[in-house]
């Protein structure tokens, strides 16, 4: 493993072992206190005492080290007051040497990880609902803090704290286990735990709300927990999709805003732009994961998401998609996970694929309700009629998609693309 750079400045270098290691530090004092609210306070009492004591003393030469022998510290402190927990004071004194101080780090790198997993699978608790287990894995996992979440999140930094505080109640409360579940309730959590990181992939790449069209720093910090999750479970495709679908889609970045800041519609992205070597891992993620779908192991939504998204990653103009070859996975992936967004998205491909009229017999079939109050069905709706040459019925059907959209890029768009049809109807007659 490369040896990481420490940062010169004292408390730069505190964020940045925090931002890197704290899931690390997190995932191993729950293991030794069994209780996740107590190692995430330990951990946030070494952080302030790094704060406190690296600007007078210097940057330790392995502040990773520094952070868990002083989270330790705390640990061991808080329970010799509590009389009654001696037996766990003898666990953590006793801990073997590489678990320590953690000096080693090389060498302990597998056993970490496998900590970090299972503190992944911990934030994913059936007891919590889906946005406290975003929120706790944004913080434990992804060390993200609280402002950065709620900021995120478009909610408050108190009402934020709030929530995480309340979900690391439940799991105290709930005596939920830190091992790693087995058979089919694992594979419901590892389930559970993919959909938290793809949720926060989501939001970071196509803000539901506020002002920003993307918010990165959300996507990048999924994108590191799906790398992470795929490095620790190298025996499952679907992890292994999840993380090629990441890499493929973040790979558009650079491309999704003009010079200007305004968003750019995929179809009309200069392609030089977009990250080949995000291309180049997500495809060997999702080779890697067909080699085991071979052996029979099944695949599901993400899978098919990444191959969808690798058709169009390996085509250098729009005009070259092999919309027939993606109108045809999304028919496999709404067997495999229906639901109104991915028929969306399969109207939108039969559209591409075979006309603007096979991808309005996909939306006129569809139960919208779920979207009713989402610019989604109107915006693609207004792209068919467009496509169809029906600027008019395309402009009043953009105004309809801009009015129901909550993120002022996206409506500034919608709104764009409404004038450009009604100049266009006016032009035509």
């Amino acid at each position: 493993m490369a040896e990481k750079a420490v940062p010169d400045n004292p408390i730069e270098a505190v964020h940045t072992a925090w931002r890197a290691d704290s899931a690390r530090l997190v995932g191993a004092l729950t293991r030794m206190t069994r209780d996740v609210e107590l190692a995430a306070d330990f951990v946030q009492d070494a952080l302030v005492a790094a704060l406190e004591q690296w600007p007078a003393m210097g940057v330790p030469d392995n502040p990773t080290a520094w952070l868990m022998t002083t989270a330790k510290r705390r640990g061991i402190d808080h329970f010799r007051r509590a009389e009654t927990l001696n037996r766990k004071v003898s666990e953590l004194e006793h801990a073997p040497p590489g678990e320590d101080d953690m000096t080693d780090l090389e060498s302990a790198v597998d056993f970490i990880e496998d900590d970090v997993l299972r503190l992944m699978f911990l934030c994913c608790h059936p007891k919590l609902s889906p946005a406290s287990r975003a929120a706790l894995t944004l913080r434990l996992v992804g060390g993200l803090t609280t402002s950065e979440i709620a900021r995120g999140f478009l909610t408050t930094e108190t009402a934020m704290g709030q929530r995480i505080s309340r979900a690391k109640k439940s799991l105290s409360n709930a005596g939920a286990d830190f091992e790693l579940p087995t058979g089919e309730a694992r594979a419901q959590r590892l389930g559970d735990v993919m959909a938290v990181i793809y949720l926060v992939f989501n939001e970071g790449y196509s803000a539901t709300a506020g002002e920003d069209w993307m918010r990165p720093a959300l996507a990048t910090e999924a994108l590191r927990l799906a790398r992470l999750l795929s490095s620790v479970a190298r025996d499952e495709p679907e992890v292994l999709g999840l993380q090629a679908l990441l890499e493929l889609q973040a790979s558009r970045f650079a491309a999704r805003l003009d010079d200007h800041g305004e968003p750019v519609l995929l179809e009309s992205q200069d392609r030089t732009r977009w990250d080949q070597s995000m291309i180049q891992r997500g495809l060997v993620a999702l080779q890697q994961a067909e080699h085991l779908a071979a052996t029979g192991q099944p695949v599901g939504q993400y899978f098919l998401q990444a191959a969808i998204a690798a058709q169009r990653a390996r085509s250098e103009h729009a005009e070259n998609t092999n919309w027939r070859r993606i109108a045809m996975l999304y028919d496999l992936l709404a067997g495999a996970a229906p639901g109104p967004t991915i028929e969306v998205n399969r109207a939108v491909a039969y559209g591409r694929a075979f006309g603007p009229e096979a991808g309005m017999a996909v939306l006129d079939a569809l139960d919208s309700a779920a979207l009713r109050d989402s610019p989604l069905v109107p915006s693609v709706r207004a792209d068919l009629f467009e496509r169809s040459g029906q600027h008019r019925m395309a402009s009043e059907t953009f105004a309809e998609a801009a009015k129901l959209s909550r993120n002022a890029s996206e409506r500034a768009v919608l709104r764009r693309r409404a004038a450009e049809n009604l100049a266009q109807s006016r032009h035509s007659h």
